[in-house]
C-alpha cells in the first residue's frame, strides 16, 4: 500500500529516522519564535505498527457491476480512494474484524445514494462500528473514561497515559493547585490531573462533551472536579479562580486557538499554560501573542502518537514572566 495509500507517509524510513526528521521539523519551527529553547528528543510509540484503535475506511458508491473501493485517499489526491483489506497501523482486532466489515459494504452498496465512511473502534477488546455506541477507554492503570465511539479520542492507547502523565506534570511545575481543562472533551487531562490539584474545572463549548464528562467524572470517583458548558466570548468568566494559583491546558482542535480564545486566555493570565497540539505550525502560530503578553516558553515536548505518518503531538509548556 505505501505509495499509494496517503495515510502513511515515512514508511521508507526506519522508526530512528522517522523521529529524526520530526525532532529536526518541531526545532525548525520553533527556533525562531523561543531561541534558546531545546526541543526534546520525540517521545517513542511503544508500538510502530498495530498501534490505531481508530480507523475510518471511505467508499463511494461504484458504477454498476464494479466492486466498491474502501479505503483511504490515494497519494496526492483529493477524490480518490486506495482499496486497503489490511491496515498495517491498526490494532490487530481492527484489521481481524475488517473483511466481514468491508463484505458487509459490498452486499448493501447499492443502498448508498452516496459516498460514507466506516467507523471501526477498538475498546475493552472489541470492535465498536456504531458511532453512538458509548464506549470505555482505561487510560494507565486506572482512570476509566466513557464516550461515543465515533467522538474525538487519542487513538495510540499504548503512548497515552505517558503523554497524559507529562502533560500533568508540567502544569505542576508552575506550584498551581488548581487547573483548568479547556477544550476538555471526556475530561483526560482534567480527570488525569485531579489528584494532584486541589481543584480542576474543564470548560467545553459542546453540551454533548460536558455531560460526558461530568459522568466519568463520577464514574472515577473525581469530587473536586467540575465541568461548565463555556460561552465562546467569556470562556474564564466565572471560574473564581486564582490565576496565579492556576494552570491552564489548551488542546484545541487542529486549526488552532482563535485570537478572541487567546485574548481571555491572556486577559484571565494563569500562571502556567501547557499547549497542546497535533498541529505546532497553527501551535507555533498561537504562542506568539502569548509570548508578547509576557509569557515564556519553558518547554517542548514532542511525542510520536502516529508512527510511519508525517504527524506528531507537541506539548510546549509556557509560564509568566514575574
Amino acid at each position: 500500500l505505501f505509495g499509494q495509500c496517503g495515510g502513511c507517509q515515512f514508511q521508507q524510513w526506519d522508526y530512528a529516522a522517522q523521529l529524526r526528521w520530526k525532532h529536526a521539523q518541531v526545532k525548525k519551527l520553533f527556533e525562531a519564535i523561543a531561541p534558546g529553547v531545546d526541543v526534546n528528543s520525540v517521545i517513542a510509540s511503544p508500538r510502530t505498527y498495530g498501534y490505531r484503535s481508530k480507523i475510518t475506511p471511505h467508499f463511494e458508491p461504484p458504477r454498476v457491476g464494479d466492486a466498491p473501493v474502501i479505503g483511504f485517499l490515494r497519494h496526492n489526491s483529493r477524490t480518490r480512494y486506495v482499496d486497503v483489506e489490511k491496515c498495517p497501523i491498526a490494532m490487530e482486532e481492527i484489521n481481524a474484524a475488517l473483511p466481514a466489515a468491508r463484505a458487509g459494504i459490498t452486499d448493501t452498496i447499492a443502498t448508498f445514494k452516496r459516498g460514507s465512511t466506516l467507523l471501526m473502534r477498538v475498546a475493552e477488546g472489541r470492535v465498536f462500528t456504531n458511532h453512538k455506541d458509548i464506549i470505555t477507554e482505561t487510560v494507565g492503570d486506572s482512570l476509566r473514561l466513557k464516550f461515543p465511539a465515533g467522538g474525538f479520542f487519542q487513538n495510540n492507547p499504548f503512548l497515552l497515559p505517558q503523554f497524559a502523565a507529562y502533560a500533568v506534570g508540567e502544569a505542576r511545575k508552575g506550584g498551581a493547585t488548581f487547573l483548568v481543562d479547556a477544550y476538555c472533551g471526556s475530561g483526560l487531562f482534567a480527570l488525569s490531573a485531579a489528584p494532584f490539584f486541589r481543584k480542576v474545572v474543564g470548560v467545553e463549548l459542546s453540551e454533548a462533551s460536558v455531560v460526558q464528562a461530568r459522568e466519568n467524572a463520577q464514574l472515577n470517583n473525581v469530587a473536586h472536579a467540575s465541568f461548565v458548558l463555556g460561552d465562546a466570548a467569556r470562556i474564564f468568566d466565572g471560574l473564581a479562580l486564582p490565576p496565579m494559583e492556576t494552570a491552564v491546558i489548551i488542546d484545541p482542535p487542529r486549526k488552532g486557538c482563535d485570537e478572541n480564545f487567546l485574548a481571555q486566555l491572556v486577559q484571565f493570565a494563569p500562571v502556567t499554560i501547557v499547549y497542546i497540539s497535533c498541529n505546532p505550525h497553527t501551535q507555533a502560530r498561537d504562542l506568539e501573542p502569548l509570548l508578547r503578553a509576557g509569557y515564556r516558553v519553558n518547554a517542548i515536548q514532542p511525542f510520536d502518537l502516529f508512527p510511519q505518518t508525517k504527524h506528531l503531538e507537541c506539548v510546549v509548556t509556557l509560564c509568566v514572566v514575574r
